[in-house]
């Protein structure tokens, strides 16, 4: 499936910025399913300063300086990329969940230390008792690791509400955990979190998600959505992506920004700056599909 991703980011400040510094991660990744044909990022005001580099987890990051007073601060991405359908993963036919959590029991094996950096506690992800005692309702004894994880993609969707004014971005997880609703970010949080307590390494993943219109009513330009699910790594297939929020396993429809332990890693756009008092953030997404 070819698509064409227009992504538009307006920030309008209160009060006049003298100067800031910003980072985005929004060019899409290359992956073994996915293909980033192209990729253009434009930034007004232009910026002084600007300079690309690839971060720790392979992700895309552009870094840029505004040295001039300005009210507001617009991005706008535009990427063509080209997803293929991943090999399915048999789920039942996976080495037992117990067998993949010794694996990443110290001291580990060095075929294994890359996926390894996602068993621990991350900032804004934490371990616990409770999350393991929730994780093993669908990881009972023997549980083929995909299909254990396919079951707690089920049953978070089925035990959580989606509801986009129950949190923000810094709705800590014991918060979503307590009030059993959120949005992608806090189901995806939950979902490594469960995982993370039986030992098992799960990674945080951004992107965007192809939406489709009721029937019989046009696509609407802009209402697509930047979108967040989890991955858990298999040992013998590699990581597997699975979507708490929609109870599926991403395929064609899902298209990858960016990956790391938790949404602090991987986040759209990030700065400081001097001045701008409150502002409003507007962000606008359209993912086209393409013949």
């Amino acid at each position: 499936m070819n698509y064409h991703i227009t992504h538009r980011t307006l920030y309008e400040y209160a009060a006049p910025v003298s100067v800031s510094h910003h980072v985005a991660r929004l060019e899409p990744l290359n992956t073994a399913a996915q293909t980033r044909e192209r990729f253009s990022l434009q930034i007004f005001p232009e910026p002084a300063l600007r300079r690309e580099r690839t971060d720790y987890f392979g992700n895309r990051l552009c870094f840029f300086a505004i040295q001039e007073i300005h009210s507001k601060l617009e991005i706008i991405t535009s990427s063509r990329v080209t997803v293929s359908p991943a090999k399915s993963a048999q789920n039942e036919s996976t080495v037992p969940w117990e067998s993949v959590a010794e694996m990443f029991r110290d001291p580990v094996s060095p075929e294994v230390v890359e996926p390894y950096q996602f068993v621990f506690d991350s900032p804004q992800i934490r371990a616990a008792r409770e999350l393991a005692d929730y994780a093993r309702e669908s990881f009972t004894d023997d549980t083929p690791l995909l299909a254990g994880a396919r079951d707690l993609t089920r049953r978070i969707f089925e035990d959580f509400k989606f509801d986009p004014k129950a949190t923000t971005v810094a709705t800590p997880l014991e918060e979503v955990w307590k009030n059993r609703r959120g949005v992608c970010q806090d189901f995806a949080h939950l979902g490594i979190a469960c995982l993370r307590s039986l030992g098992l390494p799960t990674r945080y993943v951004s992107g965007y998600l192809r939406t489709r219109p009721p029937e019989g009513q046009p696509r609407l330009v802009g209402a697509d959505a930047s979108h967040a699910w989890f991955s858990v790594f298999s040992p013998g297939t590699g990581w597997v992506d699975f979507d708490p929020t929609n109870n599926v396993q991403p395929a064609e429809e899902h298209i990858v920004v960016a990956c790391g332990r938790d949404y602090g890693d991987v986040s759209p756009v990030a700065g400081i700056l001097t001045g701008g008092g409150a502002h409003e953030v507007k962000v606008s997404v359209d993912v086209e599909p393409l013949e």
